[in-house]
C-alpha cells in the first residue's frame, strides 16, 4: 500500500494522527481563527503567520466519492472496487478531507458495500496503522 509523504508543513497532522487524534492547522491570529487545511506556514484568510493546530471532533459528512475502475494503481488492484472519499469536516464543510470509507479502523478498503455510500452520509473518523505510519479512515455512523 501506498503511505503519505510528510512534508514539514504536514508533519504535526500526521503526529497527532498517531496519537488517534483528528487535527487541523488552525490561525492564531486573534481576529482571524479560521481552519485550514492543507496545512501551510501562511492563514489564506488573513496573511498571518500564527498557526496551531485544533482538534477537531472527527465527524464529517461525504462531500464527494468515487469507485476507480479499473484501479488507477497497481498496489489497489486486489481491493477493487473500492471507494475514495472526500468528507466535509462538521466545524467548517470547506475543509475536506480525502480517504476511504471501511466497515472498521483495520478493515480492507472494499469492506463497504458501494451501494451504502451518498453524497452526505456522516462518517467518523477512524485511524489504523499502515506500513508504520497511522493514516485516518471514516466509519458510516449509524442512523
Amino acid at each position: 500500500m501506498l503511505t503519505p509523504v510528510v512534508d514539514p508543513d504536514g508533519a504535526p497532522f500526521w503526529e497527532y494522527a498517531a496519537r488517534g487524534e483528528l487535527r487541523v492547522q488552525a490561525c492564531a491570529a486573534p481576529d482571524c481563527g479560521r481552519l485550514r487545511f492543507p496545512p501551510r506556514p501562511c492563514c489564506p484568510h488573513c496573511q498571518s503567520f500564527a498557526g496551531e493546530w485544533r482538534r477537531v471532533s472527527g465527524r464529517g459528512r461525504i462531500w464527494s466519492y468515487v469507485f476507480p475502475h479499473p484501479p488507477l494503481l497497481p498496489d489497489y488492484a486486489a481491493q477493487a472496487p473500492y471507494n475514495a472519499v472526500i468528507v466535509e469536516l462538521a466545524e467548517d464543510p470547506l475543509i475536506r478531507l480525502v480517504g476511504n470509507v471501511v466497515a472498521e479502523p483495520d478493515a480492507a478498503l472494499d469492506s463497504v458495500d458501494p451501494a451504502r455510500l451518498r453524497i452526505g452520509a456522516r462518517v467518523q473518523v477512524a485511524f489504523t496503522e499502515i506500513d508504520g505510519m497511522t493514516v485516518p479512515r471514516w466509519l458510516l455512523e449509524r442512523a
